[in-house]
């Protein structure tokens, strides 16, 4: 896995998010190793993944067991606010580079981010912005915050915008947005040109700041 510079991922707890989490990963074909304490849950997935364990990943043998110090990325989607910040702790001491954590509250949150967890997740806070910018606008498909400035969304190409190409549109000018892909006819075209024309149908993935992001959302 490390020669040929792909990651390699953790995933702790397959509840409803960890497992949409390691499913995802997998269908992207990277190596997923999954940990999960229940043994009906680890029964339940064990024909999805090569790599899953059942066993605490809140206890520092387990995880040592497994080597996780070769992780990349590891994402703990425990259920338990005690357990998954032990396993976040002991994640950065064994040595991983990333840990994302999904934080139950704000406090938990805030004491993961102490702990040492370089990222924390709030599903359901952020699936709630989701929805609600995809009920403001029939073209938006799906919105994502990265980061405290930034934003992704998917959007249907506006019917005005069909015929043009990346120069005629000017959406960095207009939005200060920049489209990263275009999804067209079950293919995506990554980083396209200037002059790739859209078509109809087409669906656009831009990024930019998320005032910028958010207006054209609203306004398309």
């Amino acid at each position: 896995m490390k020669e040929n510079k792909r990651k390699q991922f953790l995933v702790v707890g397959l509840g409803l998010f960890g497992s949409s989490v390691a499913l995802t990963l997998k269908e992207m074909d990277y190596d997923v190793l999954c940990i999960d304490i229940d043994e009906n849950v680890v029964q339940d997935y064990s024909n999805s993944f090569t790599y899953i364990v059942c066993g605490d990943a809140a206890d520092e043998r387990v995880l040592r067991s497994l080597s996780v110090g070769d992780i990349d990325v590891a994402v703990v989607a425990i259920g338990n606010a005690e357990r998954s910040m032990m396993c976040t702790m002991l994640l950065k001491e064994l040595g991983v580079p990333v840990v994302v954590a999904k934080a139950l509250t704000e406090l938990h949150g805030a004491m993961l981010a102490k702990l040492g967890a370089d990222d924390v997740i709030y599903p359901e806070k952020d699936m709630g912005k989701r929805v609600a910018h995809n009920l403001v606008s029939a073209s938006v498909m799906d919105y994502i915050e990265l980061s405290r400035e930034i934003s992704l969304m998917n959007l249907q190409l506006p019917k005005h915008l069909v015929g043009k190409n990346l120069i005629d549109a000017d959406l960095r000018r207009q939005y200060d947005v920049n489209v990263v892909a275009i999804k067209r006819n079950g293919e995506t075209i990554v980083n396209p040109k200037a002059q790739e024309v859209f078509q109809r149908d087409d669906e656009i993935i831009i990024i930019g700041t998320h005032a910028g992001v958010k207006r054209m959302g609203v306004e398309f």
